[in-house]
């Protein structure tokens, strides 16, 4: 049975629209040469230029990519080449957060290759080795989660196999819940980098988790996780803007929002639709007005009236964020001490003008099983 936190119905944007929007805009953020996508595409005098190059949002382009493809979508990337070539050289991973991904995106693309890839990394130690797992780090928890649950998803054997590695990081991540549903940062009794920030959660590690729970449910039967995960996905909705923002960051000790801006398009577009969707998948309940809401954020329905896409570019603009520097760095350093005004003003604001691929990449990871449902309906 499906429920829905909301009386009134939002209308759902365009979304073939979007995807095509968000194809056509990668392929200004791909570096040839290196067979990568960049770190990100600023506007400037001279147009869009590209900076750096990163394997974390390449893997989560690729994942975008590819569930768009496997939707029926069509794109001007070889999706399975540019994995191969990606997958060739893995040293680049430092963490358990980038091994995640890894073994997400090694399921997703290339499930025979898991187990030789597993002994690769030595995934059994992975816990103890890296220092994002050691203090426990949430969003990298998740993303370490979220691979094992997708490897478990492709065989009953390798589910099996797993399965202890996979509680064990559930029981870290679900240690980061405060009793309001928001998780914090990282745990607080592992560092005193933890007991100092420990407590004040971005989004992504709220929205993260809450995908990472959903997975991890149903690849390993498990129910437990989608309670956490609801009551997380609860608590952010609630929280959420009058005009649908997903803000920055939240306490998780008070259970309350600690710092409004910036607020990012990804959140909005991507990351915020993905979470939600694996949970409704997961458990039935909808939070479908909570998605839609946030996504017109992007169209303009915001704080400056701004549509935040760039039709003539197909990009969609990062963020919007006080324009003062001080004010945006002193905020987010204040939350971490005393409680938030609710509504404290944080004086004029502006757009940054800039993209990053994985953002696009999370829209279409998103949304690409929705065109198919409504080109069938």
């Amino acid at each position: 049975m499906h429920t829905t936190l909301n009386t009134l119905r939002v209308p759902t944007p365009n979304i073939p629209e979007l995807n095509a929007l968000a194809v056509r805009g990668l392929v200004s953020m791909f570096n040839e040469e290196k067979q990568l996508f960049c770190h990100r595409l600023v506007r400037t005098e001279h147009g869009l230029v590209q900076h750096g190059i990163s394997p974390r949002y390449t893997i989560m382009t690729l994942l975008g990519l590819r569930e768009f493809e496997r939707m029926g979508g069509h794109s001007p990337f070889d999706a399975n080449d540019l994995y191969d070539s990606f997958a060739r050289d893995i040293g680049w991973i430092e963490g358990a957060g980038d091994l995640g991904l890894t073994i997400w995106l090694t399921a997703m693309f290339a499930p025979d290759r898991l187990t030789e890839f597993f002994r690769r990394v030595d995934l059994d130690t992975a816990l103890i080795r890296y220092a994002d797992a050691r203090h426990s780090r949430t969003t990298e928890l998740a993303w370490f989660l979220t691979g094992l649950a997708h490897a478990g998803m492709t065989s009953p054997q390798i589910a099996t196999e797993l399965t202890d590695l996979a509680v064990e990081t559930y029981h870290r991540l679900k240690e980061n819940q405060g009793e309001h549903g928001f998780l914090g940062h990282m745990c607080r009794a592992k560092s005193w980098a933890g007991f100092l920030r420990g407590r004040i959660g971005s989004f992504a590690d709220q929205i993260y988790p809450i995908y990472a729970m959903a997975k991890f449910a149903v690849a390993f039967r498990i129910e437990e996780p989608l309670a956490a995960a609801v009551e997380c996905a609860t608590a952010i909705c609630k929280a959420q803007g009058e005009m649908g923002q997903w803000w920055w960051l939240y306490d998780s000790q008070e259970g309350r929002t600690s710092s409004r801006y910036p607020v990012y398009s990804v959140h909005q577009h991507g990351m915020a639709p993905m979470g939600l969707f694996a949970l409704e998948e997961a458990t039935g309940k909808s939070f479908h007005d909570h998605v839609y809401r946030g996504l017109w954020w992007v169209y303009g329905s915001n704080e400056l009236d701004a549509d935040m896409r760039e039709l003539d570019h197909s990009v969609v603009w990062r963020c919007i964020r006080p324009k003062s520097k001080q004010t945006k760095y002193w905020d987010t350093a204040l939350s971490l001490v005393r409680a938030p005004k609710e509504n404290s003003s944080v004086g004029p604001l502006e757009v940054l003008f800039e993209d990053r691929p994985y953002e696009l990449g999370w829209l279409l990871y998103a949304f690409a099983k929705l065109c198919r449902t409504e080109s069938e309906s």
